[in-house]
């Protein structure tokens, strides 16, 4: 999960939380008093440093006296998949900014091998917005990225006993879904 910094600022001034209280729900052991200040400073300006865990998104939304579905992003990684970051970024482009039902519309009745890929991420990234109760009738694709994996690199023996290389490429999908204002 990631925090979308512009709801969480509405939802702040909606109940009159300030960030001294937001630092004073986040901070436990592992994180002090002026780590959870800075913690909070860095993702209300929309930097993810330190990442943001559950239990800290769930405190945020008890100071807020809101749900976590209203200001948390829900995010899935997908990564190493074998297909090429520029076949995949077709698809990728073609859900972004789409209701989820749409998207996995969309997904379903294509053809292109990347789309199976980027539905089972979809899949996911719905199941984490579902575990934190979040509407699924107002779930929208915020983020939907192919970004470049390795090169598999391997030879075609040619003619006259050269070495054809051949360049078998992998990509990272990241999905990230979130509740429509």
């Amino acid at each position: 999960m990631k925090i979308n910094a512009d709801k969480l600022k509405r939802k702040m001034a909606g109940a009159g939380a300030t960030t001294d209280s937001l630092a004073k729900a986040v901070s436990r052991p592992g994180l002090d008093d002026r780590e959870a200040q800075s913690a909070v400073s860095n993702w209300l300006a929309a930097r993810n440093h330190p990442r943001a865990k559950a239990q800290d998104i769930r405190a945020i939304a008890e100071a807020c006296s809101c749900r976590p579905a209203e200001f948390a992003r829900f995010e899935t990684k997908v990564r190493f998949i074998r297909s090429s970051s520029r076949k995949a970024r077709l698809m990728a482009d073609l859900i972004r900014g789409r209701r989820v039902d749409e998207a996995m519309t969309l997904l379903e009745f294509n053809h292109k091998r990347a789309a199976s890929m980027i539905l089972k991420a979809l899949k996911t990234a719905i199941a984490d917005a579902e575990q934190s109760e979040a509407d699924v009738s107002k779930l929208v694709v915020a983020e939907s990225r192919i970004d470049g994996g390795p090169t598999i690199k391997r030879f075609q023996p040619k003619d006259r006993g050269r070495a054809f290389p051949i360049k078998k490429r992998t990509s990272h999908i990241v999905l990230g879904v979130e509740e429509a204002a």
